[in-house]
């Protein structure tokens, strides 16, 4: 039998959370932390990491970012979806907004989807509240031979304070929740490793305000690269203003 994209949200949502006696009432939803209203913007500091000189050195590079709700328009499963566009300026906000990317926002009866470079991400669930868990990534291909994406396997989302306050780059907001996606490091640190961390916190009635990945692999010195050698990526965003 083939579950219906609902249904598999709230199967691997009951799997995971279980009976949770030990939180307080909580009627958020999703929907209260990524409102998608036609027009709307969040400006974010944006900080990408890179790694140079064949891996021996790393190198931040930020921008301003700017993701603009564009338009709302049907998805291919006939859902209600929304068509985000980022666009990047300098750290001065002067420069032209040049257009980077789009993805699209999903709300659903049970869940908050994304799909961004063709990768389907569960980034919310009902309820909002501390310890619910969920396969984020349960969507996208991690196992097979030609998979892109094979680290995102397995990554248990769960939230974590929720109804507190964060601090990003443009003040305080004062209710957010934390979702906690993957952090893990593997292999030894003297020969190879691997670092996988993602986070992201969403106010409530305003969306996304903080993100935070990374993922490196390293090799230790050798005869060709004395110093050893990371590659990968990492991303920050933290917001700084908004409509």
């Amino acid at each position: 039998m083939k579950l219906r994209p609902a249904l598999l949200i709230t199967f691997l949502v009951v799997i995971f959370s279980g009976c949770n006696k030990t939180n307080p009432l909580i009627t958020d939803t999703p929907a209260d932390y990524y409102p998608m209203v036609v027009g709307n913007y969040i400006i974010y500091r944006m900080d990408s990491l890179k790694f140079i000189n064949v891996g021996s050195q790393d190198t931040v590079i930020s921008y301003l970012a700017k993701e603009v709700v564009d338009d709302s328009i049907t998805d291919n499963l006939g859902q209600l979806s929304f068509r985000v566009i980022r666009y990047l300026s300098d750290t001065t906000g002067t420069a032209p907004w040049t257009p980077s990317i789009a993805y699209m926002v999903t709300p659903t009866r049970t869940s908050l989807q994304t799909v961004e470079n063709n990768l389907r991400i569960i980034k919310l669930v009902t309820p909002v509240q501390d310890n619910i868990s969920w396969l984020g990534n349960a969507y996208i291909d991690t196992k097979s031979d030609t998979s892109q994406v094979p680290f995102m396997d397995g990554w248990n989302y769960t939230y974590a304070n929720t109804g507190q306050p964060y601090d990003v780059v443009g003040g305080t907001v004062p209710v957010t929740v934390t979702v906690n996606e993957a952090d893990q490091t593997t292999g030894n640190p003297d020969t190879y490793s691997e670092t996988i961390f993602s986070q992201e916190i969403y106010g409530k009635g305003i969306g996304p305000i903080y993100k935070n990945f990374l993922h490196t692999q390293y090799q230790g010195p050798n005869a060709s690269s004395p110093a050893g050698t990371t590659i990968g990526y990492g991303l920050t965003f933290s917001m700084v203003s908004h409509n």
